[in-house]
């Protein structure tokens, strides 16, 4: 296996503008592509400098909201997830794990991310 990364995560959302503007001005991400392909927008969004992109697809055969589990590393988990409550997303936690602090929130269509503190040392 030749497997280098991950190109992108496809983000099933219904409103492509909306889930633009939650990724980017919520989120703070950055528009890598949005353009037409035939028929199709094509949307991709990533924290900057990041190699792995979230595409924001509106096409048949995704289900808004079945994203689960998205885990984006932050390095200040309380002011990211005070920012997340400022804008109005319902956030839980964080939380304590053995594997770091965590908290669980969704973006407007439903789908779940988790905002986590880097992995402690030797675990």
């Amino acid at each position: 296996m030749n497997i280098t990364h991950t190109r992108f995560v496809t983000v099933p959302v219904t409103d492509q503008d909306r889930a633009r503007a939650f990724y980017v001005d919520t989120l703070g991400f950055e528009v890598v592509v949005d353009r037409r392909v035939g028929p199709v927008r094509w949307i991709q969004v990533a924290p900057k400098g990041a190699q792995t992109s979230f595409t924001l697809a509106t096409a048949a055969g995704f289900e808004p909201g079945s994203a689960q589990g998205i885990v984006l590393e932050s390095a200040d988990l309380e002011a990211d997830c005070a920012r997340l409550t400022e804008c109005g997303a319902l956030v839980k936690g964080p939380t304590e794990y053995p594997w770091g602090r965590q908290a669980v929130f969704t973006d407007p269509d439903g789908n779940r991310l988790v905002l986590a503190t880097p992995t402690p040392v030797g675990f």
